[in-house]
């Protein structure tokens, strides 16, 4: 079956929102609940079976995303607050225990900016395989064993990153595997204030539309979990939203039943997507949109997700140890 929309996401929510827009309603075999809070909200989309994987374009298992309006100027309390929920909703999927052996990925290129979440998260990590390993030990009361490897991208390594995980799997033998990425959303509102935690595993190099081969249970033998941040939107994508804006205003202003009207009317999302792209191609071709206060935007989110992570994994730590430790 073919997937009914193409534009251009890495978040299962937006995927969703895509189907609903064109079909007018919810997608059967697709389980969705939303939880609310002061500052965020908490959407967990559970795609059951090969139906709704087909229709969504997303493997089947669990997405869970925490929207943040105001996290580009989050202020320490918002950080906390955003680590804490993302460590439960990880912990909730992992269910780790004092014997669980992790294995943390940092997908992308250090080199730029907007794929480099991966390797500063990794920066920020605590890594305690070593220890283990030095006193001989299975268990310990306050950390678990965590290893962690940035391994590039393949245009600086010339490796297949796919190939270079599986080959320090197989050397460590981790329980699970958690790999860090940027991703690229449609909307500008969810860059950098959307966090997307998933079972299904990842493509690396989804953010800047450079897909390799998938990191997951199938090709890695472990269960893998993934934890994304939109950083870039695609440029069509954008064009797109805007000339939906500029179609919207128009028909207001057109009279119904005219043949303009009607023209608006029934012009498709992905017509007009397609049309997009048709134009830019030979101007701009893959040009993907970032903030330009990205920087910064990368320091603070790299810290709220290893934060998360380090408070999930680590059974005896909590948020003021992670806080002691890491600037």
């Amino acid at each position: 079956m073919k997937v009914l929309f193409q534009v251009r996401t890495d978040l299962a929510i937006e995927a969703r929102e895509v189907y609903q827009q064109r079909n007018k309603g919810e997608i059967k075999d697709v389980n969705v609940e939303r939880e609310e809070k002061d500052n965020y909200e908490v959407t967990r989309v559970k795609i059951l079976n090969e139906y709704g994987e087909q229709r969504l374009g997303k493997p089947i298992g669990n997405y869970i995303t925490i929207e943040v309006p105001a996290l580009k100027k989050a202020d320490q309390d918002l950080k906390d607050e955003i680590s804490k929920t993302m460590a439960k909703e990880l912990k909730a999927l992992i269910n780790p225990t004092k014997h669980t052996k992790s294995l943390i990925v940092g997908l992308g290129n250090w080199n730029i900016t907007p794929d480099a979440l991966g390797p500063k998260v990794i920066d920020k990590v605590y890594v305690t395989r070593h220890l283990f390993k030095a006193y001989n030990k299975t268990e310990d009361e306050t950390m678990a064993n965590v290893s962690a490897i940035s391994p590039g991208v393949m245009g600086i390594t010339g490796i297949e990153t796919s190939e270079t995980i599986k080959g320090i799997v197989e050397k460590t033998k981790p329980d699970i595997v958690i790999a860090v990425d940027a991703l690229a959303s449609r909307k500008m509102e969810r860059v950098s204030t959307t966090i997307q935690i998933t079972d299904a595993g990842i493509s690396p190099g989804s953010g800047i539309g450079n897909k390799r081969k998938a990191l997951n249970k199938e090709t890695l033998g472990v269960p893998v979990y993934a934890i994304g941040i939109p950083t870039v939107v695609d440029a069509a994508t954008m064009v797109n939203d805007t000339m939906e804006l500029i179609i919207s205003a128009l028909k207001n202003q057109a009279n119904k039943g005219t043949g303009f009207y009607s023209m608006l009317e029934e012009m498709e999302s992905q017509d007009k997507y397609e049309l997009i792209k048709e134009v830019l191609t030979p101007y701009m071709p893959n040009v993907v949109v970032t903030p330009k206060e990205i920087d910064e935007l990368i320091s603070n989110l790299s810290l709220i997700v290893a934060n998360g992570i380090n408070i999930a994994l680590h059974h005896g730590i909590d948020l003021k140890d992670v806080n002691r430790y890491i600037n």
